[in-house]
């Protein structure tokens, strides 16, 4: 039996840039873009992209605003992302326990 289906993965989730983005809102709460892409190291374009990916699912909002006349976007993540995330981190515990307990040594 599989310990994880990695067919129902939710790919929006996954994936280095996205799940810091979702860890990051989670951890330290509301983060602007330009706090966001120091602490995930990428660039704007690769950043953008993935917020907008992560918005489209409902998973983060932003938020608009001019500060000293710059405009600057806040993102916050959603209860949905919150659930998202959770989803994700429990399926991947259950993957590791799996490993770790079961199939570590290659023998089944």
């Amino acid at each position: 039996m599989n310990p994880i289906d990695f067919n129902g993965l939710d790919t929006a989730v996954h994936g280095p840039v996205r799940l810091g983005i979702m860890t990051a809102l989670q951890v330290d709460g509301p983060l602007d873009f330009t706090t966001l892409k120091k602490r995930l190291e990428t660039v704007d374009g690769s950043l953008n992209l993935h917020l907008g990916k992560l918005e489209q699912c409902g998973y983060i909002m932003g938020k608009k605003a001019f500060v000293a006349l710059r405009p600057r976007t806040t993102y916050r993540i959603t209860a949905t992302g919150r659930r998202a995330l959770a989803h994700y981190l429990a399926s991947m515990k259950s993957l590791i326990e799996y490993l770790e307990k079961d199939g570590g040594d290659g023998t089944g």
